[in-house]
């Protein structure tokens, strides 16, 4: 029987990059995948690439790949991403030339064609709530999650990196695993199989503790050196998880299963492009200190309807801040958010006015409360004064105030919808870094 070693490189976009250096110097991993692509974090893509067409993928695609890739190419890892967010081929383009400037012969392959913009029916309903897309605001997003069959051309095209946009998280671990291990992902067993190995290390440090820890109830011991997991996966559609000796974290029963339910709506029917998964028949069982071994991942035929997430301008917003501090901080800062209340009364938003932080009954010289405001509007001029209420409060508001911020800037709302499989054609380019080696 055959095993595979993938490892979990990043579980969301503001990842630590070392646990996924550790995992490829040390874990003789075959494949490393990092998952750094959420509904939010592609909207805030998109806004990027509307102000900058050469923008919109990942921010800190060079800053990780500069330390990733020379680690695992060197050693024959695979690395799988969705950091291409809104503009997959533009990081495909710098990945080729991080590579050439490193001089590191590789083959990028770039997996597009999620975004169905130019498809989007207007007047389909939002899943959320039933609304036609078009009633939202001006739609100028739309991308489907695509699924394994997607990415499993370049790896068959002898990919050594993949950069993709929106595909569903699960799948991006489903792929290669179906290429090392010759899966069928026509069969639902096997597709289950893969799904369900993807799904609990697409969140990398969840795994091991991460999003986990709770002092006197969870205790996660060395949680600063946080290391991240990998899955040993056998041709039978079992799975053994564990994490490198040394680092920080715990992988056992109660954080596998946390992660299992993780995002499950509907633990008879979780819904991928690839399958239906079917969490029942989970077995999970602890088989050594950071060592539990996850089967029995049952599933259905994948849907014939893929998920998009559409994103559309929802406005602009502000947010402002003013801290108080010393004796009676909080009841200088409640002052400060009755006069705000009061000033902003007569604009067309509706504010929201906090105050954070709780100072203790005597007179501490150390405490803090700070003021926060948040509104949206149409108009970015309204915007403006709000932000200005809040900085004016330096000498028209109560004693002691500082450190105002004040952010404002574009809203890009998100919503989704459901697509025929058949409106989505994924698409793929292979970029030569260097003296590449020729196709199989």
């Amino acid at each position: 029987m055959r095993t595979v070693r993938i490892g979990a490189g990043a579980g969301f976009a503001g990842d630590r990059l070392e646990p996924a250096v550790e995992l490829a110097e040390r874990a003789g991993l075959a494949d490393i995948v990092l998952e750094c692509l959420a509904e939010r974090t592609i909207a805030l893509g998109q806004g990027r690439r509307l102000a900058d067409p050469d923008a919109g993928y990942d921010p800190r695609l060079l800053a990780r790949f500069e330390r990733l890739l020379p680690v695992a190419l060197a050693r024959g890892v695979r690395v799988i991403t969705n950091m291409g967010a809104a503009n997959p081929l533009r990081a495909g383009e710098v990945t080729r030339d991080l590579l050439a400037r490193l001089g590191t012969p590789a083959r990028v392959g770039v997996v597009t064609g999620d975004d169905v913009l130019d498809r989007l029916d207007l007047d389909a309903p939002a899943s959320e709530d039933g609304v036609p897309l078009r009633a939202h605001g001006e739609v100028v997003a739309a991308n489907a999650y695509l699924g394994a069959d997607a990415v499993l051309p370049a790896l068959e095209a002898g990919a050594d990196v993949v950069v993709t946009g929106r595909v569903a998280d699960p799948s991006l671990f489903l792929a290669p695993l179906a290429d090392r291990l010759g899966l069928d992902l026509a069969d639902p067993r096997a597709a289950a199989a893969g799904t369900l190995v993807g799904h609990l290390l697409e969140c990398a440090g969840q795994l091991t503790g991460g999003y986990f820890a709770d002092p006197g109830v969870k205790d996660v011991p060395g949680l600063a050196e946080l290391g991240f997991p990998y899955a040993d996966v056998a041709t039978d559609s079992t799975a053994e998880y564990g994490k490198l000796p040394g680092t920080g974290g715990v992988l056992d029963r109660a954080t596998v299963r946390e992660q299992l339910l993780y995002e499950i709506t509907d633990p008879t029917g979780y819904r991928t492009p690839d399958v239906v998964l079917d969490l029942r028949g989970v077995t999970v069982d602890q088989v050594g200190p950071d060592r539990v071994r996850v089967a029995g991942a049952r599933g259905r035929p994948r849907p014939d309807r893929l998920k998009v997430s559409v994103g559309y301008r929802a406005g602009h917003k502000v947010e402002a801040e003013i801290s108080y501090s010393g004796p009676r901080a909080d009841k200088r800062a409640a002052l400060a958010g009755e006069v705000l209340a009061a000033r902003l009364a007569g604009l067309p938003v509706r504010p929201r006015i906090d105050v954070l932080g709780v100072a203790p009954p005597e007179a501490d010289v150390h405490a803090e409360c700070r003021v926060r405001v948040a509104a949206l509007a149409t108009d970015p001029a309204v915007l403006d004064i709000v932000g200005h209420e809040v900085e004016a409060l330096y000498t028209n508001g109560p004693a002691g105030g500082g450190g105002v911020r004040v952010f404002t800037g574009e809203v890009i709302g998100v919503v989704s919808t459901l697509v025929p499989r058949a409106a989505v054609t994924p698409g793929l380019t292979i970029l030569e870094a260097g003296d590449a080696r020729p196709a199989a």
